[in-house]
């Protein structure tokens, strides 16, 4: 335990945040800290082939220490840290034998973490909880990934014993701003299918996720001085509000859960002149995905049609980009892979939970790139602000659950196994 909490704090120490308005990858200088951190630490465990492009990109091998062929597979994490909350100056905080109570983040500010409100930290009582201090994020999205694809390498490694195949182990930078799977080199990669570790609480297994894109609106508007402004004055922020309105209330990621999906208005500066707002788009359903974008430009349209006279061209301009797709297409046709996740979850006594994802990881694109790739949890909770906690036992499972995938890869009939898996679900 002591071993896998220093190694957790050693990455969550390091700011890594990424920044969508940057042009490079990765997207901020501080990224490479951490990257070349973990190349020496896994050149120091025993990896081999560790290699680091100049993009960041972090690849690694286990060989195999079987003498029958067997599947390469990989596990991938990332170690960016969202935008959304600051992850400088994190002071990570211990809580032993947590006993069911509020937890105390911040006296001076008086930020708690409440099991009132946070049910799910009673899941926990009893064990050993890392939280933030309540002025940064805790950074466990998803460095409890890196942690445990980390901890479970050196554990193979230390415990030849223990039969495995090639496992490829890779860690990538700005997957929270949408971009960690796009100069990830599946072929130089190499594994024949990947897990991503950037699932929550214990059990999490996911192979769906989200249609996503982003949209920004940018609204024009005449500045008149206010005294003398009827008739002529057009002030952006208020069409912006219009827009906003008119997208449906019960819609919104706090009003939706499950298959459900939203519109998430993020950002929105402006003046009298120019307003831009940013928002997301999120759906299962590719059907009801491409409405939703269709909903966003019709609401556009019905507003520059209101202003055309008054303004002369487009009040409203509108670009949306697709971000990623959902996966459940590439993997279904390759099951096994998320049955043998869901056997190894039960061989180590953990219950799996198998459920969509509400969100996107590194996995949706890469499924994409010709490498599936469901997601396991890490084991965090609260991601991307200050109220972010990690079980150090829940580390300790997925730990678990990286060898006993490696070790059931291995076994002499599992490739017939998944050939016979894929077989039926292609007919």
């Amino acid at each position: 335990m002591q071993h896998i909490i220093d190694r957790f704090i050693s990455y969550v120490t390091v700011d890594t945040e990424s920044d969508p308005n940057s042009q490079t990858t990765p997207s901020t200088e501080k990224q490479w800290v951490l990257a070349n951190q973990l190349v020496e630490e896994l050149k120091s465990i025993g990896m081999q082939d560790v290699t680091i492009d100049d993009k960041s990109y972090i690849m690694a091998t286990l060989p195999s220490n079987v003498d029958h062929e067997a599947p390469t597979i990989g596990f991938i994490s990332h170690f960016d840290t969202t935008p959304d909350f600051t992850g400088a100056n994190v002071k990570p905080q211990i809580i032993p034998n947590y006993d069911g109570k509020d937890i105390i983040l911040n006296a001076e500010q008086n930020i708690v973490l409440s099991p009132n409100y946070f049910k799910d930290l009673l899941q926990y009582k009893g064990q050993t909880i890392i939280t933030t201090d309540g002025t940064t994020l805790l950074g466990a999205d998803d460095k409890a990934g890196i942690t445990e694809i980390m901890t479970a390498m050196e554990f193979l490694i230390n415990n030849p014993e223990i039969k495995h195949g090639k496992i490829r182990v890779g860690f990538t930078p700005d997957e929270e701003i949408g971009r960690g799977a796009h100069h990830f080199d599946v072929e130089k990669f190499g594994a024949d299918w990947a897990y991503t570790m950037d699932g929550s609480q214990v059990g999490e297994l996911e192979y769906e996720n989200f249609n996503a894109a982003s949209a920004k609106i940018i609204f024009k508007g005449k500045s008149v001085h206010p005294g003398y402004a009827k008739g002529k004055m057009i002030n952006s922020m208020l069409i912006a509000n219009d827009f906003i309105t008119a997208l449906p209330s019960d819609e919104t990621p706090e009003t939706t859960k499950g298959y459900q999906g939203f519109f998430h208005v993020h950002h929105l500066t402006g003046s009298i002149e120019e307003t831009v707002l940013e928002l997301i788009i999120r759906d299962h359903s590719k059907i009801k995905f491409e409405k939703r974008k269709e909903k966003v430009e019709k609401i556009a349209r019905k507003i520059n049609k209101k202003y055309a006279k008054q303004f002369g061209e487009d009040i409203a301009i509108v670009e949306i980009n697709d971000q990623y797709y959902n996966m459940k297409e590439k993997v279904v046709p390759v099951k096994h892979i998320v049955d043998i996740a869901e056997k190894a979850m039960k061989e180590v006594g953990i219950k799996p939970l198998i459920k969509p994802i509400r969100g996107g990881t590194d996995g949706c694109q890469l499924s994409y790139k010709g490498l599936p790739c469901p997601n396991i949890f890490a084991g965090g909770h609260n991601f991307h602000g200050k109220y972010e906690y990690v079980p150090v036992e829940s580390m300790q499972k997925a730990v678990d659950v990286i060898v006993k995938i490696a070790e059931l890869t291995t076994m002499p009939n599992f490739g017939l196994e998944a050939k016979e898996s894929k077989k039926k679900k292609q007919k």
